[in-house]
């Protein structure tokens, strides 16, 4: 899942400046599960900028309110009745649920409520851990399932670097050597010899750095003989 963190409140204040009717709006998946956007947090976010505004002395008009996911058209457009008449919109979910409100709502002020960190997990109670970096070309399957991009401080492919120690990156003490780990697994898989094939620099060209993403089904778009035939599937929801 996608996980992010709320900003610091006075970040938020400067971004909503000027601001007399703030709607804030959470996205109930990814964010509302690593206790970042969703419902509780949302309230919680309006009550504190009430008091903040109370406290300073000015008006402050702010409602706050959810959908199921930020990212998708159908979704946004159930809330559209509730962001009318707002001089600003503060985004509780991840950037790619920021842009998709700009995209969708350009005539709305809409500003980010939370930093999106990663691609993780939780790990245990209260703390999640990266564990992808949306490279475009998945390498788990020369590493026996454990990412060296994502968990490696250096995103090394042929590891380890050298500095670990114990098990433990020299970054710091807490974070685990990912090549520490692959090697145990590989181990107990019984593919060590995998580790003496020399992978070649990596390809960065499918991720981030070769420009905006863009994957196309031509299967499933609309109009496509293949998609209409599965149709039914989903309804095709988005319309």
């Amino acid at each position: 899942m996608i996980v992010a963190e709320q900003k610091p409140l006075d970040e938020i204040l400067a971004l909503t400046e000027g601001a007399e009717r703030v709607a804030v709006l959470g996205c109930g998946t990814c964010v509302t599960v690593c206790f970042a956007g969703g419902e509780k947090e949302a309230e919680i976010l309006v009550a504190s900028l009430r008091m903040r505004a109370r406290v300073q002395g000015r008006s402050l008009d702010a409602t706050h309110g959810v959908v199921q996911r930020q990212c998708e058209w159908e979704y946004l457009d159930a809330a559209r009745p509730s962001l009318e008449g707002a001089d600003c919109v503060v985004s509780l979910a991840c950037g790619v649920g920021v842009q998709a409100m700009v995209e969708r709502f350009p005539e709305l002020r809409t500003v980010p409520g939370l930093n999106t960190k990663f691609y993780g997990l939780p790990t245990e109670h209260g703390v999640w851990e990266a564990r992808c970096a949306g490279c475009g070309d998945c390498v788990l399957g020369l590493t026996d399932g454990i990412c060296p991009v994502a968990r490696c401080s250096k995103s090394l492919l042929n590891g380890p670097c050298g500095g670990s120690q114990g098990g433990k990156c020299e970054i710091s003490p807490d974070t685990p050597c990912a090549w520490h780990l692959i090697y145990e697994r590989m181990e107990a898989l019984g593919h060590l010899d995998r580790l003496a094939e020399i992978q070649p620099p990596k390809d960065w060209s499918p991720g981030p750095s070769g420009g905006p993403g863009r994957i196309v089904r031509e299967d499933l778009r609309r109009g496509s003989p293949t998609a209409e035939e599965s149709e039914p599937a989903s309804s095709l929801l988005a319309s």
